[in-house]
């Protein structure tokens, strides 16, 4: 994690060493639609949980050296995910509102002829989710931050609309305790992965 946040630094540092003189500024609202799983290691095997839909929206700022094409975005989002988990027939959620904070690192292809209406663009970069509400599942209750890190792809239209689509990977555990096992938890292991497609206008 401390490489991750390294790195990201670094880049941040270098982006605004060589765009200082003609870096832009914009920002821009962003919303979109996540479809999120519990990945669950080492429960009882009565315990799953599927994929479900929820949505995401918020406001973003993004950074983009022009001449070069790389930059950063940085979004504060609301975000609802449908954490359910079922055990036999019963279900319940450990935590479904969020305000999660990503940090991307982003490039922006430059073709010819067609850059000035379109541009295609990959990001990535970490990921961090606080829970605004408490679980519904009684047999396991999860951490009220969720790390993760994103990677993406997507389409800058006519230099304001913004088309990307992304898969964030867990990062850490977000098991807290489970009550029939007390306070060892043991190899217990919750991450929530995540695909998201979103569109952000920016101004």
């Amino acid at each position: 994690m401390k490489n991750f946040k390294h790195l990201i630094i670094a880049a941040i540092v270098a982006v605004f060493a060589v765009g200082q003189a003609n870096a832009e500024f914009r920002f821009g609202i962003k919303a979109g639609l996540n479809v999120n799983k519990l990945h669950l290691t080492n429960l009882p095997n009565n315990i799953s949980s599927d994929n479900q839909c929820g949505v995401t929206a918020g406001v973003m700022t993004e950074f983009t050296v022009p001449i070069v094409g790389i930059g950063f975005d940085l979004s504060l989002m609301y975000t609802h995910m449908n954490n359910e988990i079922q055990e036999g027939a019963a279900e319940g959620a450990v935590g479904k509102n969020f305000l999660e904070i990503p940090l991307n690192l982003k490039y922006k292809f430059k073709l010819p002829v067609v850059s000035s209406f379109l541009s295609p663009m990959v990001y990535t970069g970490p990921t961090m989710a606080v829970k605004l509400d408490k679980s519904t599942f009684k047999e396991l209750s999860t951490k009220t931050v969720q790390m993760g890190w994103n990677v993406g792809v997507g389409l800058e239209l006519l230099k304001h609309l913004q088309i990307s689509g992304g898969y964030t990977f867990g990062i850490n555990n977000v098991a807290k305790n489970i009550p029939v096992l007390g306070d060892n938890i043991g190899k217990i292991k919750v991450k929530n992965n995540y695909w998201t497609i979103t569109a952000a206008y920016l101004f």
